[in-house]
């Protein structure tokens, strides 16, 4: 029975890096991936998703030409199979380099099959038995299909097999108005499909507050997207043509040839044998874990998706960081201390750090607001892409910022300066004081604090 000083089971955006650090210092480590090195977001998530929206925004702007003197004759077509084909090398590249760093790794052994454990030191791979005194779960999460009436009578897509596409559907039906939906609605509306958005709540981006939600609805629907809230009767049925799409609360079906399924992601923790070993779960299936990442049994962690306190790249990467600093550095930092920051890759983005003001209200503070719309921006201006605003909310006791949100052209870079000053617990004035750079995105910051008011 091969042992090892650790092993880590998932190769998603913790896993890895922490395999690394821990042969650096000297361990023994089997990583083991049973599909691709990279997890989601070097294989179906950030990185071909982000490099389909960069080709979509490029069909945007050339249709725009003209608005800023660019005159492009005859139309703008999309070659799908280009566009294809570049997410896809992009994902091959990163892939490759993590293969290629492992290589030529003394200490590490790859093993590439589906882990499942034995007990709770002990997990069987591809007929191998592998003992560690310390296991790490990194096993992400998949995209969740709910049960809609019909949906086993169609041929459907998700976040994984929609990137795989190299054709331009006729007609996308997005299920569901969250971040991954509404990506890939105006990403396949740029590259010139039509596209209806189907969601059963009220809103869209339902965790943002409702003037985010709204304005992120406007954007969309200026530029052709059909948008359809509080649709509660979802159901699918095959046509000679396509697929009829009911939404229901009275609406008419819309007649699409394709459906893309984005209502959420499950843990991949239902075939671990996790009972084995007897590792907790919470009702969904994520991995319980304490402030420091550690599960109810002694010598095992989950990082990443699986354990349901983060369901984004960096989030993932921050739990190695963290794990990595407890167990190897001495340190002691915890979960708790991540303020949590975000984006929704729309056009223009939405980039968002800690409380809405929905959350901040709730708390029982007093708190003070300020929105400045982005046609304030001079770089908005200059580039003619005004749509969006500023929020900031802030504690007024203790003049900490409590969160922000930027719905605008850069607002995914803009944010940081929140992110930042957030971290360092500087009060809203050190950053009010600021000189920041013109024309920048960032210069409104300022001003934008200035106009903070109690509400």
């Amino acid at each position: 029975m091969p042992s090892f000083d650790a092993i880590v089971i998932g190769a998603g955006q913790s896993g890895p890096f922490l395999a690394a650090r821990m042969v650096a210092k000297g361990m023994k480590v089997a990583l083991i991936e049973r599909k691709f090195l990279g997890g989601t977001c070097v294989n179906a998530g950030c990185m071909p998703t982000k490099t389909l929206v960069a080709s979509a925004r490029a069909a945007h702007v050339a249709r725009r030409g003209a608005d800023y003197g660019v005159l492009i004759p005859g139309t703008i077509d999309i070659d799908m199979t280009v566009v294809r084909k570049r997410a896809q090398a992009v994902t091959m590249n990163a892939r490759n380099g993590l293969i290629n760093w492992f290589a030529g790794m003394d200490g590490m052994t790859v093993i590439y099959g589906h882990a499942r454990f034995e007990d709770a030191h002990t997990v069987r791979v591809n007929g191998d038995t592998l003992r560690a005194p310390k296991i790490f779960l990194n096993v992400g999460a998949r995209p969740t299909i709910p049960d809609m009436q019909g949906i086993g009578s169609i041929d459907y897509l998700t976040s994984t097999s929609i990137i795989h596409l190299d054709q331009l559907p006729r007609h996308l039906a997005v299920i569901g108005g969250s971040y991954i939906g509404l990506e890939f609605a105006q990403m396949y509306r740029r590259f010139g499909a039509e596209v209806t958005v189907i969601e059963r709540g009220p809103k869209l981006a339902s965790r943002e507050d409702a003037d985010i939600s709204d304005a992120i609805a406007d954007i969309l629907r200026s530029e052709g997207i059909a948008v359809h809230t509080d649709a509660d009767g979802i159901g699918f049925a095959k046509t000679t043509d396509g697929i009829e799409v009911s939404i229901g609360n009275g609406q008419s079906p819309i007649e699409a040839s394709h459906v893309l399924v984005a209502t959420g992601r499950t843990p991949n923790t239902g075939d671990l044998g996790l009972d084995k070993a007897g590792v907790a779960t919470d009702r969904r299936g994520y991995i319980t874990v304490d402030d420091r990442l550690a599960t109810n049994v002694e010598g095992i962690w989950a990082l990443g998706d699986c354990n349901g306190r983060g369901a984004f790249t960096h989030t993932s990467y921050n739990d190695f960081e963290i794990a990595a600093a407890n167990l190897l550095d001495g340190e002691d930092r915890k979960l708790s201390d991540r303020i949590l920051a975000y984006a929704l890759y729309i056009d223009p983005p939405l980039g968002r750090v800690g409380m809405s003001e929905k959350e901040a209200r709730a708390t029982g503070r007093k708190i003070m607001i300020s929105t400045r719309p982005m046609s304030r921006v001079g770089r908005a201006n200059e580039r003619a892409e005004t749509k969006g605003f500023m929020k900031v909310i802030a504690d007024a006791e203790t003049q900490q910022i409590l969160g922000a949100a930027i719905l605008g052209i850069e607002g995914d870079e803009a944010i940081h300066g929140f992110i930042d000053a957030m971290n360092a617990k500087a009060p809203y004035p050190v950053l009010k004081w600021a000189v920041p750079i013109h024309p920048t995105v960032s210069e409104l910051i300022p001003t934008l604090l200035g106009d903070l008011k109690a509400v």
